[in-house]
């Protein structure tokens, strides 16, 4: 998540969100850590990591050495990106994110549009800096769900587990994606 967070203009996002920057902070590690935790679960099956590198090959200028300008970011992509990755509930995990107690407040229907991009820029950039054999097995281990993994800091992961911020990203996903944690 600090790759995210290094990237991101946070001051930038808490004008938009209408929230101080510590706030806006909270909500990008809770919102970053679903989007990772969805595409890590999505790259577990050949299909999943089969459409996953297709959409890291259009992605990896977002984040332009080591910084993401929000004014060039494509937020209808971000859309659509969410819509894969969340099949389709993304209005459903954006609002499970807007009702937990920690993050109230905080519009992620116009959060994670901003950091799916964002999310998929970073993995695509630190997929071009890996070994060439890095196409994820059907399991998730190695390739990109290593990737995604270091992303998220062996935290949260697709099956289970809690973000920086204690909400339980596998349990939040499994309910609204098949009521499997």
């Amino acid at each position: 998540m600090d790759d995210i967070l290094e990237a991101l203009p946070i001051d930038d996002i808490a004008a938009q969100l209408g929230v101080d920057p510590s706030e806006a902070r909270r909500a990008i590690e809770e919102g970053g850590a679903t989007i990772l935790s969805g595409l890590q679960r999505n790259a577990q099956t050949p299909e999943g990591a089969s459409a996953l590198e297709k959409a890291l090959g259009k992605h990896g200028s977002e984040v332009s050495g080591g910084t993401v300008d929000l004014n060039a970011l494509d937020t209808a992509d971000g859309q659509k990106i969410l819509g894969h990755i969340f099949g389709g509930q993304e209005q459903a995990v954006a609002q499970k994110l807007t009702d937990e107690p920690k993050t109230a407040g905080i519009d992620f229907g116009k959060l994670l549009p901003i950091l799916a991009p964002i999310i998929l820029g970073l993995i695509a950039n630190r997929q071009k800096g890996a070994a060439p054999d890095s196409s994820a097995p059907a399991d998730g281990g190695g390739g990109l769900g290593d990737l995604i993994g270091g992303l998220l800091g062996g935290g949260a992961t697709g099956s289970g587990g809690a973000a920086p911020g204690g909400i339980d990203i596998g349990g939040l996903l499994g309910g609204l994606l098949g009521g499997q944690k």
